[in-house]
């Protein structure tokens, strides 16, 4: 699945005209007896889906979604444990295994239905109807920031609390007293009236062959326990002791190993090869030629060796041409034209696609006071992930069995018995711990390629790209321009706003602005390009956080105004968005003054469900920015994890820094130029600013965490710049300007 969206399951047919499609028969039942086999060992007992208790009394929580550093398994496990009324410190966690019968319905229910309340009746069946779709689009993805507020709020806390009533059911039947005597407590069954007190393990069996309910009573925010604290994150320790297995720590007896290198113009055709002298090499096994028949890989040369660095040593001497292509000639200006021309083509002849649209835009701005435009363009970005691309493969006794780190395990498993032509239930997947996704292990090409080379030999193979082979060969987040109008009023209020921009994917929302205009008009062009499009993180908000607070910026310059004020004059009073930007404003003292060459900028974003807001301190070093400090306000609604919650609002800054100050991928003669970090440049620790980071608990429904602390650095950061130099930057990366000297605003337009 490469596209994971609302309209994939409006596609599948859950949703039509806007009812849902239901019926008894797709009630999951009573599904604990067909999943034990798959996740209970020795000693243990499934008593629901997600939950497992020992004969010891541990409770083991199965989470259905990938740990890359997010901390997602450990929040998860908190959110069941505190339904559960489990004792946290005997918490274990386990990764749901990749099969069909663990597709994660919970995670399409919260995204397509949100907060909407189900009648109790009707939860079986949609329960049911969702776990369909997601078996049917192998859903077992970890993204769009929405393991929290979807698993976590539609599955986790509804096991958690399940699992409890039907502890409390067997209890009252072993004890013979009603259940509304009982209550719990750190993994216990308490009777108080007759003092008694015994182990959920106690009564596991009877449990489990109950039916967990589908509605359960939910604690209230008063009754938490567990969720909003900050525990120990329960990957940590293994992490800081090495014993942490990432999917490139997979070792297998007689083990070969491999790497490849794809056509550097994506698309191209394999036309010859010379491996001559890579098959004389010692320790070389095999130069397989591998065709881009199957879906989403470009067509390449593989050698499998006695090891990495003989392998990647052959693959260099192989002599391989390529087809050409009507790519072959394409280069970044030529991609920024294009983008031009659909823009341009667009405005004369009407052929757009609208975003969104209110009041009269014309007429607004036929009778503005004044009217601002500007144009911002974005490049393409690469993942790269600290951990190379890698995965282990095996073909044996019938089965391909595979060892990696992904973010869509199930999904994978499917993709690669395709490649291979193999039914689902032959391949085997293991997923370990991930050194970095951003959605480029979402994508499933280093997997498949593992496995087309494990059916050349009969022992394992563990294939690993080098770091220039990721670069060159992503899927990458998409350049792209943006150009806006706004009509100013006579007190410069924002009268009308028009947004037109190139290639659009998702989330939908991400060019919507949460400012009060009159009228609005967000528009766009598609303009595919022959370069592999893949989510990033954030996704289009990475792009559109930059474009539209940029822009606001520069309204407000216009009109004379201070940036953080005329953005809180622009929002609702009693907003969340406004108290977010207001709390970012007085915690960074942005009124206070700064030293020469210093300089504040400021930014306000809503994505996946959480409003941040950001203010940057930059300095100006002979002609170099040094980002000193951060100040991040989020409103995530409630934060399961308050350190975990931080903490990726940090990975989120640092990673967004790191794309505004040096993040460029460029195409010439159709291919990438950019190979490793020499020339992909990443942010070094002694760059890295001072993060100051607040939490607002607003009350609102839970919002994403992963990705929202992204999309609105690179404006702040250029907003700073311009506050301290002038220099009006609106195109990324920020190391292709020399702020040494004033740059006149030529490109605005103002009348």
């Amino acid at each position: 699945m490469n596209k994971w969206s609302r309209r994939a399951f409006v596609g599948t047919g859950i949703v039509a005209g806007g009812a849902l499609i239901v019926g008894v028969g797709i009630r999951p039942g009573h599904r604990t007896p067909n999943l034990a086999p798959l996740v209970q060992g020795e000693g243990e007992t499934l008593i629901s889906a997600w939950v497992k208790i020992a004969a010891d009394n541990s409770i083991t929580t199965i989470i259905p979604h990938s740990e890359m550093g997010q901390g997602i398994h450990t929040s998860l496990a908190m959110m069941l444990a505190d339904e559960l009324d489990a004792d946290w410190q005997t918490v274990n966690i386990m990764e749901a295994p990749a099969h069909e019968d663990y597709a994660n319905y919970a995670l399409g229910k919260g995204y397509i239905l949100g907060d909407i309340k189900i009648p109790d009746a009707l939860v079986p069946t949609i329960d049911g109807a969702f776990l369909k779709i997601a078996q049917t689009m192998s859903l077992q993805i970890t993204g769009g920031s929405s393991s929290i507020r979807a698993t976590g709020v539609h599955g986790m806390r509804v096991a958690g609390a399940a699992a409890r009533q039907i502890l409390m059911e067997a209890a009252s039947d072993t004890w013979q007293v009603p259940v509304s005597e009982l209550d719990t407590e750190n993994s216990h069954i308490l009777h108080k009236t007759s003092n008694r007190s015994a182990p959920y393990s106690d009564f596991a069996q009877t449990a489990a062959q109950l039916t967990p309910p589908s509605a359960p009573v939910l604690k209230n925010v008063k009754d938490y326990k567990i969720m909003g604290t900050s525990v120990q994150r329960l990957d940590i320790p293994e992490k800081v002791d090495g014993s942490a297995v990432f999917g490139i720590d997979a070792i297998l007896p007689d083990m070969l190993h491999a790497t490849v290198s794809a056509s550097p113009v994506f698309g191209a055709q394999i036309e010859s090869v010379d491996d001559s002298a890579a098959r004389a090499m010692p320790g070389v096994k095999k130069v397989v030629r591998l065709e881009n028949a199957t879906s989403g890989l470009n067509s390449g040369v593989a050698v499998i060796a006695d090891g990495f660095w003989q392998a990647k040593q052959a693959l260099a001497a192989v002599q391989v041409t390529y087809s050409d292509t009507d790519s072959a000639d394409a280069n970044q200006d030529s991609l920024y034209s294009q983008f031009v021309a659909e823009l341009d083509k667009a405005k004369i002849d009407g052929t757009t696609e609208t975003d969104v649209k209110t009041g009269d835009v014309d007429q607004t701005f036929a009778q503005a006071n004044k009217v601002f435009e500007a144009e911002y363009r974005v490049p393409y970005l690469a993942h790269a992930c600290m951990e190379p691309l890698n995965c282990t493969a095996w073909m044996h006794d019938g089965i391909c069995e595979v060892w990696t780190g992904c973010q869509n395990p199930l999904g994978f498993r499917d993709e690669i018995a395709h490649a291979l032509e193999l039914d689902s239930s032959s391949v085997v997947l293991h997923n370990a711990y991930l050194g970095g996704g951003f959605g480029r292990r979402a994508q499933s090409d280093y997997a498949v390629q593992a496995a087309l080379l494990a059916q050349e030999v009969d022992v394992p193979v563990k294939l690993i790209w080098t770091r220039e082979e990721d670069i060159r060969q992503d899927n990458y987040r998409q350049a792209s321009i943006s150009r806006f109008r706004a009509a100013l009023g006579a007190q410069g209020e924002i009268l009308a706003w028009e947004n037109q921009f190139v290639e659009k994917h998702e989330p939908a929302e991400a060019p919507y602005t949460p400012y009060k205009t009159n009228s609005q008009y967000i528009h766009y062009s598609p303009s595919p390009s022959h370069v592999r499009w893949g989510p990033w993180r954030s996704v289009d908000h990475s792009l559109h956080g930059f474009f539209t607070e940029s822009f606001m910026d520069e309204i407000a310059h216009t009109a004379g105004k201070d940036s953080f004020e005329f953005r809180r004059n622009a929002l609702e009073p009693e907003s969340r968005h406004r108290k977010v930007l207001e709390l970012a404003a007085r915690r960074a003292n942005w009124t206070s003054p700064l030293p020469e060459s210093w300089g504040r900028g400021i930014s306000l974003q809503e994505s996946f469900g959480s409003i941040v807001a950001q203010v940057v301190e930059i300095e100006i070093v002979e002609g170099k920015v040094r980002v000193d400090r951060v100040v991040c306000v989020v409103d995530a609604g409630f934060a399961i994890s308050p350190d975990g919650l931080i903490a990726q609002m940090e990975s989120g800054i640092i990673y967004g820094l790191t794309a505004a100050l040096y993040g460029e991928i460029s195409i010439e003669k159709g291919a990438v130029v950019q190979s490793n970090f020499h020339d992909y440049e990443m942010l070094r620790m002694d760059e890295a600013p001072k993060i100051e980071t607040y939490i607002v608990n607003s009350g609102a429904a839970v919002g994403g965490a992963g990705e929202p602390g992204t999309p609105g650095i690179a404006p702040a950061l250029t907003n700073a710049i311009f506050n301290a130099t002038g220099t009006r930057i609106r195109s990324l990366p920020v190391k292709n300007f020399d702020l040494n000297f004033r740059v006149e605003e030529t490109e605005s337009v103002v009348s």
